[in-house]
């Protein structure tokens, strides 16, 4: 590119910035589930596997609305799919309000829904602009970027969450039946602002980064000039005649699966007298470590595979998170805490890494594969549901062996993807 073109070429600065910040604050919402699961568990007294109804909610949302959204955003463009992505999320934060106030777990689900409905509508839509908001040389630097913001509201969000919605201790269903009118009444108002408040803050700035985005001067993007890989490995008909493809589907399936489900116990897990004995508040600021490991891995694993096949990092990282959880289920005490601090540091290349591996080649096909492998983020509404059933009959160290399997599979689909 000459100097002459690239000074024709548009700043987009201010357009990136406020687009990071979108990464940023659907990684802040997402990892804010990971404190809330052992809130409302407590509230409403739920077994493990009522609370990972929390996550099946919300992640069965992207399973379900990612191919609507699709559609959704070739009628409306993807600026318009930010817009409406923001408001759809916005009013699901706005649903916490009456949900805490009703003291409801039937409508808190419902939220969950919705809130992710719109973040699914975010992620179809947001990273195409990535790509084209400046020069196309620099396009994956961008997209690493954008990615490490969205790691970094997942690291600050947990810490946060602990100060404010884990900050009233909830009591048991005898102290409460304790309480008198007056005692009771105060205590549920209390319960109930915990979540309000924090979730009537996130909806107010969602509303107004929609209003931003309105009156951004973005490009306008169609949804058939997204550029795809050329030459495909060979002439078939669809996506799912891709072997890599389908295994890679698996890999995601399993990774989004093992790291939620990871995530959602840390809180009940680091409360656990032999592990740690922590009260909520103090062990939901420990997740910040399990995702702040994801984040300063992106970056690590960013500049090691410019030297080492994405499948053998692939491998390694999966192998050693396999390690982790294992030592995790036989250990105790610091130990046991520590281990599963470490796996996020482990997760951090995975999804990126799978998701890269598994579109290779696809050519034509390419756009139809991703749409596969975002429905297959659906791990993380079924595999916390299995791992909070096998916690009520067997304990919650031994459900572990749950992410175990997880991340076997994942080290065989980076083997298999190295020797391809």
């Amino acid at each position: 590119m000459t100097d002459q073109q690239t000074a024709a070429r548009p700043s987009y600065l201010g357009s990136l910035s406020v687009l990071t910040s979108l990464f940023f604050m659907w990684g802040f919402i997402t990892s804010l589930n990971d404190i809330l699961v052992p809130h409302l568990k407590a509230v409403f007294t739920l077994s493990y596997t009522q609370a990972m109804l929390i996550q099946f909610c919300f992640f069965t949302a992207y399973f379900v609305m990612s191919v609507p959204a699709g559609y959704l955003v070739e009628k409306i463009n993807y600026k318009g799919g930010i817009i409406v992505g923001l408001l759809i999320a916005g009013s699901g934060c706005l649903l916490f309000y009456p949900s805490a106030g009703l003291h409801s777990y039937p409508l808190f689900l419902t939220a969950f829904f919705v809130l992710a409905s719109g973040i699914t509508l975010l992620q179809v839509s947001a990273n195409p602009y990535v790509t084209v908001l400046g020069d196309p040389a620099t396009a994956s630097s961008r997209l690493t970027m954008t990615q490490a913001f969205n790691s970094l509201g997942t690291t600050i969000a947990p810490y946060l969450g602990a100060l404010f919605i884990l900050s009233t201790a909830v009591k048991s269903a005898e102290e409460i039946k304790i309480l008198n009118v007056d005692q009771l009444s105060a205590y549920q108002a209390a319960e109930a602002a915990a979540v309000q408040n924090p979730y009537l803050l996130l909806a107010s700035v969602l509303f107004v980064m929609a209003a931003i985005f309105a009156v951004l001067k973005l490009p306008n993007i169609k949804t058939d000039s997204v550029d795809v890989a050329e030459h495909a490995e060979d002439d078939a008909a669809s996506a799912w005649h891709y072997p890599h493809l389908v295994l890679g589907a698996i890999a995601i399936f399993a990774y989004v699966g093992g790291e939620v489900s990871i995530g959602s116990f840390l809180v009940s897990f680091l409360g656990e007298p032999a592990i740690a004995g922590l009260p909520e508040q103090e062990a939901g600021k420990y997740v910040s470590f399990y995702w702040g490991g994801a984040m300063v891995g992106r970056f690590a694993g960013a500049v090691v595979m410019q030297k080492v096949h994405p499948g053998k990092v692939l491998a390694f990282n999966a192998l050693l998170a396999a390690g982790l959880v294992l030592a995790t289920m036989l250990g105790s005490g610091i130990l046991a805490m520590v281990t599963i601090l470490a796996i996020g540091l482990c997760n951090s290349i995975m999804f990126p890494t799978i998701f890269s591996l598994a579109l290779q080649g696809l050519g034509k096909h390419a756009g139809q594969g991703s749409g596969i492998l975002c429905a297959a983020i659906v791990g993380g509404a079924i595999l916390p549901l299995v791992q909070g059933a096998v916690a009520d009959h067997l304990g919650i160290q031994h459900a572990f062996f749950i992410p175990l399997l997880c991340y076997l599979y994942i080290s065989f689909y980076g083997y298999y993807s190295y020797r391809r």
